[in-house]
């Protein structure tokens, strides 16, 4: 494993759990996406599946299993536990312009017809659009708090890094995923705004705002 995979996974999950973090301790998920979190729990569940057909390292099952579970943890604070804090009139994006969209391509354009590598394939495209409600619901808002962009940077940061580990592995191994990387550089690119606005305002202790 080289390093821009390994950074790249604990900024991933450093991202889950600044949010799991987020939620607890305040006993509010007030500006969380629960549509964009749903989003995920669908991505994780759809891509490691081959958890139950295959066993590659106990660091890959390991990493895996986590995701999955801290997924729907934190679907569960929002929907369950915390629903009261929940703002769903924000929370408005309409997910099927995503879902549906992604569920044809994957049958379309993928590596092999099977139905496992249909639903890896359509995790990784629904991935790279997974973070829009989010976004869309902090547009919509104006701001977002501190730790919350903080949850997002991570996220960001996790698909970039991802980016040069392709490259790596391409200059390194012989390695190249055209699907894995088109949907990593459209899903990066959602991304610029939002690291832009971090770097020139929330590092400098000011809150984050965006157009409506």
């Amino acid at each position: 494993m080289n390093i821009f995979r390994l950074t790249g996974d604990l900024s991933h999950l450093a991202a889950i759990i600044i949010l799991l973090l987020k939620i607890w301790k305040s006993r509010s998920c007030a500006g969380i996406s629960g549509k964009s979190q749903i989003l995920f729990a669908i991505v994780f569940t759809t891509r490691y599946l081959d958890l139950l057909t295959s066993f590659i390292s106990l660091y890959n099952t390991c990493m895996k299993v986590i995701y999955i579970g801290c997924a729907y943890a934190t679907v569960y604070l929002i929907y369950m536990k915390f629903r009261a804090t929940y703002d769903g009139n924000h929370d408005s994006f309409r997910v099927e312009f995503l879902v549906v969209p992604v569920g044809g391509l994957s049958v379309l354009i993928n590596h092999d017809f099977s139905p496992l590598e249909i639903l890896w394939t359509f995790s990784i495209y629904l991935e790279s659009v997974a973070i829009l409600p989010q976004l869309f619901m902090i547009s919509k808002t104006g701001e977002a708090e501190t730790i919350t962009t903080h949850y997002l940077f991570c996220l960001g940061l996790y698909r970039a890094l991802y980016l040069f580990n392709w490259i790596w592995r391409f200059y390194f191994e012989g390695f190249f995923d055209l699907i894995a990387v088109v949907a990593g550089v459209v899903q990066t690119v959602l991304y610029c705004d939002f690291f832009y606005l971090y770097v020139t305002k929330v590092l400098k202790g000011k809150k984050l705002s965006l157009p409506a």
